[in-house]
């Protein structure tokens, strides 16, 4: 099958820098990306995505990362009739990806298995 790896929220936020210092003055979070509109925060082994808040705030997404991905997406990909789903992909960021709209919400699950290391 496969291994869950991490779940990392992603949270819509009116105003990143403020978003992001409560994380890392209020909670020791430390920056492992910044790219102005996206930003990623660590403590330990936890992960939280922080990116520019859309119109309804109501949204939330999700981050699944996963080790052997294509194994988990044959294992889905006939399930998910009705579903809205984008098939697996490769990313400039050094992830392999697919996308999922979780039924009956506005949440957005993003797996992800990384496939090279940015230097």
């Amino acid at each position: 099958m496969y291994k869950a790896l991490f779940l990392s929220p992603m949270v819509p936020s009116y105003n990143i820098r403020e978003t992001l210092k409560f994380f890392v003055d209020l909670f020791s979070f430390k920056i492992a990306r910044d790219e102005g509109n996206y930003v990623i925060v660590y403590k330990d082994n936890h992960l939280i995505h922080i990116l520019n808040a859309g119109a309804d705030i109501g949204e939330m997404e999700f981050y699944l990362e996963v080790d052997k991905i294509d194994n988990l997406w044959d294992s889905i990909k006939d399930k998910l009739e009705g579903i809205k789903v984008k098939a697996p992909f490769d990313r400039e960021y050094g992830m392999r990806e697919f996308h999922v709209i979780i039924p009956e919400t506005k949440t957005l699950l993003f797996v992800g298995q990384v496939i090279s290391r940015k230097s």
